[in-house]
């Protein structure tokens, strides 16, 4: 296949793979149960269908620096995110989660003595003014701590990327296991200590979230990131925060609150922005 033919190839594959992960939302509210139980049953399903992909594809499973960090953040990722999915809305989770990018930002400043440019502190400054509308709605706590745990997942995810930044193969499909796994192994003993009521609803939603919208789109994501373009997959990773909202207000009914909404168009419309500006500049050291 011609180098066009796989980058096209890979985009495809991002384009499922971020409108899979944007479902979550559906399944995570219609689910009756904790949501370190969600976590844990969704990553411990996931993590089979990435190790049959594995098994089937060859990769070892290796255990280095690289993947134990790498599956360490990806878990704190995980149980962040369904937590604040039920502590606050769908839409103020995914989209305080994408602000990722700019701790990326920020951290390869602190920790990699990457220099900053104008435009990477405006972008900064106004993620920043985005996410403080968030806080207009909803002043209830659960609210407030679901928006500041939604924050934390775009931390530790940003973390998650720059420990695998340089990974080969072997490491990176290790390190997406093994966070699969320490989810599950937080996740789901909590089964025994919560509520955790089983009908065919709840394990049709739960098999939904570990195959369709986590497992599948792991794989996607794996074959795709090889091929697929810095600009694609910057731009293509905006479409999981956009769709997440709408499916959850068509299944579920809830809507986001007039100033998150306006902050989550200009978090989305910042970072975007930020990501095309900066795949067509220079690397400075």
């Amino acid at each position: 296949m011609t180098e066009t033919g796989t980058q096209k190839r890979s985009i495809i594959m991002m384009v499922i793979c971020a409108s899979l992960w944007s479902i979550a939302g559906i399944f995570i509210k219609l689910l009756p149960w904790n949501p370190l139980v969600i976590a844990g049953f969704r990553s411990l399903i996931a993590a089979c269908v990435v190790f049959a992909f594995m098994l089937y594809s060859k990769i070892r499973i290796v255990f280095n620096r690289d993947s134990l960090l790498s599956g360490v953040f990806m878990s704190l990722t995980f149980l962040a995110f369904v937590t604040a999915n039920k502590l606050t809305t769908s839409a103020n989770a995914i989209v305080l989660q994408f602000t990722a990018p700019v701790f990326i930002l920020i951290l390869s400043a602190l920790v990699y003595k990457q220099r900053f440019r104008k435009a990477d502190i405006i972008v900064v400054l106004v993620t920043l003014f985005g996410i403080a509308l968030f806080f207009f709605d909803q002043f209830s706590p659960g609210n407030l701590l679901g928006n500041c745990i939604a924050i934390c997942a775009g931390l530790f995810m940003a973390v998650m990327f720059l420990t695998t930044g340089h990974a080969d193969e072997n490491s990176r499909m290790s390190g997406i296991l093994l966070g699969h796994l320490f989810t599950a192994l937080v996740g789901v003993p909590m089964a025994f200590i919560f509520p955790t009521p089983v009908s065919t609803g709840a394990v049709l939603s739960i098999l939904a979230l570990g195959i369709v919208q986590l497992g599948i789109p792991y794989v996607l994501y794996g074959l795709a990131v090889k091929g697929c373009p810095p600009l694609a997959c910057s731009l293509l990773g905006a479409i999981e925060p956009l769709l997440n909202p709408i499916w959850v207000f068509l299944f579920d009914g809830e809507a986001p609150g007039f100033y998150a909404l306006i902050g989550g168009v200009i978090v989305i419309a910042a970072i975007t922005s930020w990501c095309i500006w900066r795949d067509r500049q220079p690397q400075i050291q």
